[in-house]
């Protein structure tokens, strides 16, 4: 409960006021050939839930209600090894490679048709990213043409031959993934990536000039050379791509739960960093199109953390990165979602890294169950009711110190409305991590609405975690004593929560 006196805090929606419209972009997710995303993840033939094709009709429903809506592949640090053509063709033909960025052997049992299969089972789009590490503009060419040309050409026809009959009309891709980062194979320099991007991108666009491309921008906010590789590569490269991409990650340390609540702070800033570099350039250049932001990684993830699996190098599927989130995890993982909405304007892509068990909402055991980590919540929550525009909220809150970055508002919050149905949808985190904070939204602006549930995501023990043994630990709840009068919703957000707040017209 809140303590007696605990101030509110508050903030009015009005239709007037709005941010921009949510791409439904925004809730993609990403799946690289890392640990046990693919194998013993989505895909596991023998499993007593596998179908035809090997994928996990259990992991299926899971993807389907979470609500995905793209999916990056394959990678992250894997593609800038990566070989498409040891992907395509009879299984027993492909050969098994090493892939150098996780020391992991790649059999390349799933490949890029077994990926276009689980997007068409699962309704997401496909976002492919190309190798600009170990290969470059040529390979990029081609594995467009694999992909996409309708047939005809070598590459089509072998396409056809190999089952593929439709071309799969892939709109979205990356050239590349991180490429400002030293551990990633073949590392360039901002100046050298930039001219790689827009050659490449020249090239493909050759081939079909309505594709939507992503160049990289840097590996997080933290790097040496952030904003000045975004500047010289959009500088390079600005005329031929579409997006820029950002990937951030965050993790508790050092017992700073404080700054941890806070992790959004930083993601917002950085996102705004990156927005202000790139009008930059566009001013720069006297350029008419404006670039937008694909926040192609993200997520919680504990890379301080020692890997509680043994793993010896070059094992097939080895179990990487399997991170088990507990609620306050699931707190901070719906603050980032908060903030991603917040900036929907310009953030109009973005990917959850990454789908299944490396880092994951949904995880499997090999042969056995699957099953949500407590951060499938939040997600499966604002894919299915942030749709629509996120209306301008300008919070008035309580603050608390923080060691990272000073004082911050308890309340974190976004609201969106679906303009043909009139419903609202409030996003809201309680940072406190022991009372109870008291809201007030003012929605007079917003016409007579009334309270369809207040959802919670909440537990009195912050470590409390979804597992194999008790898949169910961690479920939302509803609310107490929110009530909606004269157009004023009045709540008490628990400690430490992730809150659902959805309202509907009044119909007479």
């Amino acid at each position: 409960m809140s303590h007696p006196g605990t101030t509110p805090a508050r903030f009015t929606l009005d239709p007037a006021f709005a941010v921009g419209t949510v791409d439904p972009r925004l809730y993609g997710s990403f799946v690289e050939h890392m640990g046990r995303c693919v194998y013993t993840g989505i895909y596991e033939p023998g499993h007593p839930a596998a179908d035809a094709d090997g994928l996990r009709q259990d992991v299926l429903e899971l993807v389907r209600e979470l609500g995905v809506t793209t999916v990056r592949y394959p990678g992250g640090n894997f593609v800038s090894g990566y070989r498409w053509e040891d992907s395509v063709g009879p299984r027993e033909e492909r050969p098994a490679r090493l892939d150098l960025a996780w020391k992991s052997t790649e059999t390349n049992e799933f490949g890029l048709s077994e990926f276009m299969g689980f997007c068409a089972k699962t309704g997401m789009e496909p976002m492919m990213a190309v190798n600009l590490g170990t290969r470059g503009v040529e390979d990029a060419v081609r594995l467009l043409e694999y992909c996409n040309h309708p047939g005809g050409t070598e590459l089509s026809d072998r396409r056809i031959a190999h089952g593929d009959k439709e071309p799969f009309g892939i709109r979205m891709w990356c050239l590349g993934n991180e490429m400002d980062g030293p551990w990633q194979t073949g590392h360039k320099t901002p100046e050298e990536y930039g001219r790689l991007a827009a050659e490449t991108a020249r090239a493909m666009r050759q081939v079909d000039p309505g594709l939507e491309l992503v160049a990289c921008g840097s590996s997080s906010s933290s790097m040496p050379t952030f904003a000045a590789w975004e500047s010289t590569v959009l500088q390079a490269a600005y005329d031929l791509v579409d997006y820029v991409s950002l990937h951030a990650y965050y993790e508790e340390t050092d017992g700073d739960r404080d700054s941890f609540l806070a992790s959004a702070v930083d993601m917002e800033h950085f996102i705004e960093s990156v927005v202000a570099t790139c009008d930059h350039v566009r001013a720069r250049l006297k350029a008419a199109k404006r670039i937008d932001l694909s926040f192609d990684e993200w997520n919680v993830w504990y890379q301080k953390r020692p890997n509680p699996h043994h793993v010896e190098d070059w094992q097939q599927a080895p179990r990487l990165l399997e991170d088990v989130y507990t609620v306050t995890d699931a707190v901070v993982f719906g603050s980032l979602l908060i903030a991603l909405l917040r900036h929907a304007d310009r953030v109009t892509a973005a990917s959850l890294a990454q789908l299944v068990n490396v880092i994951a909402p949904i995880m499997t055991e090999p042969g056995g169950a699957a099953w949500r980590q407590t951060t499938f919540y939040p997600f499966a929550q604002a894919s299915a009711y942030g749709r629509g525009r996120v209306l301008r909220v300008e919070v008035d809150s309580p603050t608390y110190p923080t060691a990272r970055f000073g004082e911050v508002p308890l309340l974190h919050a976004t609201a969106v409305m679906d303009d043909e149905t009139g419903d609202i949808t409030v996003f809201a985190v309680n940072r406190g991590q022991t009372d109870a904070l008291p809201l007030r939204i003012d929605l007079r602006g917003a016409g007579d609405h009334t309270l369809v549930e207040h959802l919670v995501l909440a537990d009195s023990d912050p470590e409390a975690a979804n597992t194999a043994d008790r898949p169910d630990r961690v479920t939302p709840h509803t609310a107490a004593g929110t009530t909606l009068t004269d157009g004023v919703l009045h709540a008490e957000l628990e400690p430490l929560s992730w809150n659902t707040i959805r309202l509907t017209p009044r119909r007479n």
